[in-house]
Order: C-alpha cells, then structure tokens, then sequence
C-alpha cells in the first residue's frame, strides 16, 4: 500500500465533479485490451456513472501490430455499442475518438487521412513506455503542421522521464504538447514513482486535463479509492478544463 504522503486524503471519486467528461478510457468491447464484451462495457460504464461521470469519450489503442485499429472500424463498434446499450436502457453519452501510438506508421497515417480527434483538432496520443521515439519531436511539429494540436496521455508514466525532474516535460510543453494525466495515478494504482511524478507535474501547472483510463474493474476498483498525492488541491481546476469536451 502506498503511504508516502500520509496526511488525510479525500476520495477520488469525491473530486469529480458533476456531468464530468471522461476523455480517456477503452469501454468499446473486443477492440482492444479494454473492455472484452459488450456485458464488460455495461459494468465498466455502470460503475463510472456510480462515482459521477456519466459522459465518456472513450479512445480504442490504434498501434503498429497490436491493435491496428481503424477510424471506421472504431466508429462502427461505437454505433454497434450504443445500440447495445440503448437496449439495456443505458442511455450515457458516449462517444469515440483513438488513443494513437506515436510509432513508425503514425507519421503516415495523419498525412493521409483525418484522426479520431476528441474535440476539434485535438487528438490523444501516446508513447512507448520503453523509449521515447527518435523522431518524437519531429513527429510532433509535422501533425501541428497538419493541423492537430497533441494531448499526451498519462505523461506521468513514462519511467524515462523521471529522472530529468521537469525538463524534459518543459520541453514537450514548449513544443505545444497538452498533458492528460491519468486518475489511476492519483490514487497510486501504478505505483509510488508514478504518483510522485503525478504530484510534481500538478504542482508546476503542467496538467491540462484528466482521464480514467479505465480498461477492467480493477481499474474502476482504483477510481474509489483516497487519492495519495500531496498536491491534490491542483486537481479541482482540472476536472473544470474537462468541461472544454463536454457535448
């Protein structure tokens, strides 16, 4: 149990506000490591709306040889699940945008055709956990180029940042990189490392937005617990900018 910070702490899912707009999570069923089934979507999205959030955009993986998801294959499961759903009498909103793997097929593919944006021109991406791209920064210059403003997912937990402190993720904001951090951190599902990070980046006013993430219960188990970090405060002003997708 992660006990680094150990003066009392609120519960996550009591900082979320009312009609909060989650802009990351992977509900659609089959599609990719989230939800498997359309009966896992029901409970994922059932137990989201207990702890207050009733709109998602939720964002399917599209990554090289893993999950090489489309555009219409993403918005057709999208229509097949509402549809699920409406029988069900679940009437959440939902929409779908992508999560994208910045990798060797990315650079082509918004060359080529329009992403998955969750909002305007804003569209979610992320990296290897293993090592940043070596083009990253020139990846990232040619989709502002193309038109796209990046939000990078859960910056917090890319390891290889950690040691820099904050120059590294300076650097990405300078170069018009927007940060989503992941609530799972903030209740210190990833780990203590992670959640440090988390708490660094919320103290220096580098996070612009956050998302669940959730893939699987156990996820959604983390959304209620307390969070562990030190500069929670920071997180109000946040779960606000959210309302920028709501629709």
């Amino acid at each position: 149990m992660i006990h680094f910070f150990k003066q009392n702490k609120p519960y996550l899912r009591d900082l979320i506000p009312n009609n909060f707009v989650d802009i990351h999570s992977h509900l659609l069923p089959g599609i990719d490591d989230g939800a498997s089934t359309i009966e896992e979507t029901i409970m994922l999205i059932n137990g989201m709306t207990e702890i207050g959030i009733n709109k998602f955009i939720t964002t399917p993986h599209i990554m090289l040889d893993v999950w090489k998801n489309t555009s219409e294959q993403i918005s057709a499961n999208l229509v097949e699940t509402i549809s699920e759903l409406k029988n069900q009498n679940i009437n959440n909103n939902i929409k779908a945008a992508a999560e994208y793997m910045i990798d060797s097929e990315f650079w082509e593919l918004f060359k080529k055709e329009s992403l998955l944006c969750l909002k305007d021109n804003l569209v979610l991406v992320e990296i290897s956990y293993l090592n940043p791209p070596i083009q990253l920064y020139d990846i990232l210059f040619e989709l502002q180029v193309a038109g796209y403003q990046p939000v990078l997912a859960h910056p917090e937990r890319y390891n290889f940042y950690h040691e820099a402190t904050l120059s590294h993720y300076k650097k990405l904001k300078k170069v018009g990189c927007l940060f989503q951090l992941n609530l799972l951190s903030t209740s210190g599902y990833y780990g203590e490392r992670v959640a440090k990070t988390a708490d660094l980046l919320l103290k220096n006013g580098l996070i612009d937005f956050v998302g669940s993430d959730v893939h699987h219960n156990r996820h959604l188990e983390f959304m209620s617990k307390k969070i562990v970090l030190k500069n929670h405060e920071y997180l109000g002003p946040i779960f606000q900018n959210n309302f920028l997708f709501n629709f």
